[in-house]
């Protein structure tokens, strides 16, 4: 049942994903993510966020960089070390993302019940919190 319920989430995530302009891969999002979690997050940080080798995040945000997602800024104690920020295209991208979820997810929403409704956010709360203990909920922003 948990399984059921967390595929039709990932479809709405992914068709969400697949509808926003400029389409974004899922490492592209989860990187603006995780920019958008800690601005002004350096390279090594977002790798270590990402879970990816540092030359693999690099070339990731290269890419964002050449799409005017993300910008790079020296950092402020270390000017040799860079800052990634959000452009503001990419914060306009992200909310159309999460516009498009929501509307999918506001059809099925609608066809529970009140108590329903009630139960699952009770639930979902408690999870997130639980998830947010164990450090399993970096996409908690998505």
């Amino acid at each position: 049942m948990i399984d059921d319920a967390a595929q039709t989430l990932l479809v709405a995530f992914d068709i969400a994903r697949e509808q926003v302009t400029p389409r974004l891969s899922w490492p592209q999002l989860n990187a603006l993510l995780a920019v958008e979690r800690a601005e002004g997050i350096n390279l090594g940080g977002l790798a270590a966020e990402l879970k990816m080798l540092l030359s693999s995040a690099s070339r990731l945000c290269d890419r964002l960089v050449a799409s005017g997602l993300v910008e790079r800024v020296p950092g402020q104690a270390d000017r040799r070390e860079i800052a990634l920020y959000l452009t503001p295209s990419s914060r306009i991208l992200l909310g159309e993302l999460r516009s498009i979820r929501r509307d999918a997810l506001g059809g099925v929403l609608e066809r529970m019940s009140a108590s329903g409704r009630a139960a699952l956010l009770r639930g979902l709360t408690e999870f997130a919190a639980a998830a947010a203990d164990t450090g399993e909920s970096s996409a908690k922003s998505a």
